[in-house]
C-alpha cells in the first residue's frame, strides 16, 4: 500500500490543502492519502488552535465523498507534541508492508534539515514535495547530511506540480472573524460549519 501522510493543524481546512493532497495522490499514485491533524504543533505551541473535534469534523466534511481520503486521529488521541519522526514510526511498526510517502509544499521541504531527527524521517517515509508553477529548481544540497544520494534522487523524481492557490488557514480566520465572505476559499460544507460553530468570530 502507497500510503500518503498529510500532517497539519486544519485549522480551518482549505482548498489549498485538498489540492495538494490530490495532486500528490494522482501523480505519485498513491492509495489512500490520511489527513492528520495535530494535537500541538512543534513549532506552533503557543498557537491558541481549534478544539481538535471541530478542526476533525470541518475535515470530514471536507474529504466527504473521496474514496482515498480519510482523517487520522492518531496525534490527537496520543495528545501533546509529537514529532513526525515519530509519528512515522508509529505507523511503519503497525503496518510494516507500507511505503510511506510524507505530503508538504516544496518550503517546508527545505526546512527538514531543522525538524527533530530528519535523517529518520527521510529513512522512514519519501517526503513529496508540492511545488507551483514557476517555481525553480529545489536545492536538494542541504537535504544531502541527512540521506543517501539514491533518497535524494528518489526526492527529486517525486516532486509534485501543483496550481498556485493563495489560500491560508489564518486568512480565513481573520476574514471570519471580520464577518467577511469566505466562500470559495474552503469547501461549502466547511464554511456553513464555521459559521453555525461561531467559530473565528
Amino acid at each position: 500500500m502507497r500510503l500518503g501522510i498529510f500532517g497539519g493543524t486544519f485549522d480551518p481546512v482549505h482548498y489549498g490543502h485538498l489540492l495538494l493532497a490530490e495532486c500528490c495522490r494522482e501523480q505519485c499514485r498513491l492509495d489512500a492519502v490520511w489527513f492528520l491533524p495535530a494535537a500541538v504543533p512543534p513549532h506552533k505551541q503557543d498557537w491558541g488552535l481549534s478544539p481538535a473535534e471541530n478542526r476533525v469534523e470541518m475535515l470530514q466534511l471536507a474529504i466527504a465523498g473521496h474514496p482515498t481520503f480519510a482523517v487520522s486521529r492518531y496525534e490527537l488521541d496520543r495528545g501533546g507534541v509529537n514529532y513526525t519522526f515519530e509519528t512515522l514510526e508509529h505507523f511503519h511498526r503497525d503496518d510494516p508492508s507500507r511505503e510511506l510517502f510524507f505530503l508538504l509544499g516544496a518550503d517546508m521541504l527545505l526546512d527538514l534539515p531543522n525538524w527533530r531527527r530528519p535523517e529518520r524521517i527521510l529513512e522512514l517515509a519519501l517526503p513529496l514535495a508540492a511545488r507551483r508553477p514557476g517555481a525553480g529548481e529545489l536545492d536538494f544540497a542541504e537535504l544531502a547530511p541527512f540521506a543517501t544520494p539514491e533518497r535524494i534522487a528518489q526526492i527529486r523524481a517525486h516532486q509534485v506540480e501543483m496550481p498556485q492557490v493563495d489560500i491560508s488557514g489564518s486568512e480565513i480566520r481573520r476574514r471570519a472573524a471580520a464577518g467577511l465572505s469566505i466562500r470559495y476559499r474552503t469547501p461549502r460544507a466547511v464554511e456553513q460549519y464555521i459559521e453555525t460553530q461561531g467559530l473565528y468570530s
